[in-house]
């Protein structure tokens, strides 16, 4: 029988009600078994690494993944509500969304397409990779005993190609919509809560941000050759006909770049892509973004570029009109985090090893190992705010703050030293092992991969 700490055990429980009595038997196992299974997350290597390699029942522990009835989405729901309340109580919930690609093969991967590899693609040369597409929102907060902002998988989707919706009769959603239906679904969650989406330039779409702008304001970047306009002058009363969506068409920001007249400011941006500060020219107005057959969106944008020429000049887009541009520029430099977290993921939680064939897994067990990222810093915050746990450290290189690793590292300790697995049968004598032989074998399984 497995038995978790109380705190654990607390946190885990919060799941319970999405499942019945007989399912949930297998689901802490899971978990704690994909957190301490190194290498890949199958249910094989999961159940060898809490000491069920011997079980004769390993199917109950496939069909809690591709049998039984329990909601994803619900899941989502309590995750999300347990990372706000430890980490973001009061204020804006900064969100991040990003679509990334898992690496399957095979007949029986009937969802999986061939897309653009946006890890080996570059400027010059393009890559494509046969998997499967997910859109993953996160939360962006910081951490307090990390030192950085990190992003929190909670709901993640899976974004089918436009083949495998004509092969069943659907209609193709393309990321833009996936992007709406899982905004407004965190509105309905937390529908008193002032929502900030951040997203790359995928996401910049006026059909998208018409949708999201009544409850969520979204930060993306710009083209430079978007067609702005002024606002639409207001309608007089003896004016007949269809109002005026907007009104004289304006310079276009790659007009505006070059322009000797263009007023540039000078802002510090405390966080900038690993570097501590750093120093950037912005020149930001209000405008309308419009374009034939699409809903206009009012957007403060803003021209960026950088005193040393290190980058070319780009420009970003807020819907809200009464944003500061350093404001503008603090939330979409947090991007960045979600990349972090997707080679997190891979590296450290086995993204991409499963080896599901049921439709049903498939779509539940990609959400699940990335909602583990956040788990995972749940179980950690309390004992790393409590007492810091030692870092790995190494002579060539210093670390400072802890990162996901550590925070793995020390949740895995604490269940080996703490928690009680179930007995596997073994006929072996038992054997003394030397305390620093044991330390120095726990402390390399506490970092393995």
């Amino acid at each position: 029988m497995l038995t978790l700490p109380d705190d654990m055990f607390a946190l885990l429980a919060s799941f319970a009600p999405l499942f019945s009595r007989r399912v949930w038997r297998y689901v802490p196992i899971l978990v704690v078994g994909a957190i301490l299974a190194p290498g890949r997350r199958m249910v094989s290597t999961v159940l060898r690494s809490v000491g069920l390699g011997q079980t004769r029942r390993i199917q109950n522990y496939h069909r809690a993944l591709s049998r039984a009835v329990w909601s994803s989405r619900r899941a989502s729901r309590i995750l999300l509500g347990l990372l706000v309340a430890t980490f973001a109580p009061t204020g804006p919930l900064v969100l991040g969304i990003d679509e990334t690609i898992e690496r399957r093969r095979g007949a029986k991967i009937a969802a999986a397409g061939i897309y653009r590899d946006p890890v080996r693609s570059s400027r010059s040369h393009f890559v494509k990779v046969n998997g499967l597409r997910w859109i993953s929102l996160m939360l962006l907060v910081p951490i307090p005993w990390a030192g950085r902002v990190w992003a929190l998988p909670f709901l993640t989707a899976l974004a089918p190609s436009e083949r495998y919706a004509q092969a069943r009769g659907r209609r193709h959603k393309p990321i833009t919509l996936w992007a709406r239906q899982l905004v407004r679904q965190v509105h309905r969650w937390l529908p008193k809560r002032l929502l900030v989406l951040v997203a790359d330039s995928s996401y910049a779409a006026l059909d998208l941000l018409a949708a999201v702008r009544p409850v969520a304001t979204v930060v993306t970047r710009l083209r430079l050759d978007a067609q702005l306009f002024a606002p639409a002058p207001p309608r007089l009363p003896h004016q007949k006909g269809r109002p005026r969506l907007v009104g004289p068409r304006l310079p276009t920001l790659e007009q505006r770049a070059p322009d000797p007249a263009t007023a540039w400011t000078s802002l510090t941006v405390a966080q900038w892509y690993g570097r501590a500060e750093h120093l950037v020219d912005v020149s930001s107005q209000t405008a309308v973004w419009y374009h034939t057959g699409l809903p206009p969106v009012p957007i403060r944008w803003v021209l960026i570029r950088d005193p040393k020429g290190k980058f070319a000049t780009q420009a970003l887009l807020c819907t809200d009109l009464d944003a500061t541009p350093l404001q503008t520029l603090s939330w979409f430099v947090l991007r960045w985090q979600l990349e972090v977290t997707f080679q997190a993921v891979r590296t450290h939680l086995g993204v991409e090893t499963q080896r599901h064939w049921s439709e049903r897994a498939i779509a539940r067990t990609t959400p699940a190992l990335l909602g583990l990222f956040s788990l995972v810093t749940l179980l950690a915050h309390e004992p790393m705010t409590r007492s810091p746990a030692p870092l790995q450290q190494t002579a060539w290189y210093t670390k400072t703050t802890p990162t996901f690793s550590d925070a793995l590292a020390l949740v895995r300790r604490r269940l080996w030293t703490q928690a009680t697995f179930p007995p596997s049968p073994c006929d072996a004598e038992i054997e003394k092992v030397p305390r620093a032989l044991l330390d120095h074998l726990a402390g390399l399984l506490c970092y393995a991969a």
